[in-house]
């Protein structure tokens, strides 16, 4: 009887003691305080929403804005802010170097960005369409003043292919001078006219000897 007494005895859970009660009192305090910053967070994040919301509504009505460049935010409220301007119909993107120097650009649907425009905010440049065409026209008269044909097997059905060869060096010393307006090289002729003045040259050649051989008879 007496062993079976101190066997139940034994078995009861014993009180707890001061180092047991201050633990558990701690750790329900840190449950607490978690639950009171998620909170917290969770009303910041429904803060922030609302106040995108309201801003992404002001910016599509605004008729005078295409677009609207954020300031720097951390990766929660530009997921946010993404999430808000695609709900509104919208297309956005971030940009940035790093993380603190990312942010968010909008853009209605209307003025949507072009790659040019993406390639300029992604290089941390301003995008500047007057800029951009007078590169635009550049490149093309760059690419217009260095044709890449061959002009001796082009002309040579029609001039033969020694003059097509002269005209085809006299254009290789041109390009010696680097791509340039034409205007701005030495020799001003066009590759119609060089091959013209080649002509004329063999033509002027050929009555010169025919003349010096009907001379001689």
């Amino acid at each position: 009887m007496a062993d079976l007494l101190g066997s139940i005895l034994n078995s009861m859970e014993k009180p707890p003691t001061v180092g047991d009660q201050e633990s558990r009192r701690k750790a329900r305090e840190q449950a607490a305080r978690l639950k009171k910053m998620e909170e917290e967070e969770k009303r910041k994040k429904a803060e922030f929403r609302k106040k995108m919301e309201k801003e992404v509504s002001d910016f599509i009505q605004d008729s005078s804005q295409q677009k609207r460049k954020y300031n720097p935010m951390g990766k929660i409220e530009r997921s946010i802010l993404h999430d808000v301007a695609e709900v509104a119909g919208l297309t956005s993107f971030s940009f940035g170097e790093d993380e603190e120097s990312r942010y968010v650009m909008l853009f209605k649907k209307e003025f949507a960005p072009s790659d040019e425009e993406l390639e300029a905010y992604r290089k941390g440049e301003e995008w500047d369409p007057q800029l951009a065409e007078q590169r635009r026209r550049l490149k093309t008269e760059k690419s217009q003043a260095c044709p890449n044909s061959n002009y001796r097997d082009k002309y040579s059905h029609l001039i033969g292919t020694s003059a097509a060869k002269d005209a085809a060096h006299t254009l290789e010393a041109n390009r010696a001078y680097g791509c340039v307006p034409v205007a701005n090289k030495r020799d001003t002729r066009s590759i119609e006219e060089a091959m013209n003045e080649i002509r004329a040259k063999k033509r002027q050649k050929r009555e010169d000897d025919t003349g010096a051989r009907s001379s001689s008879s």
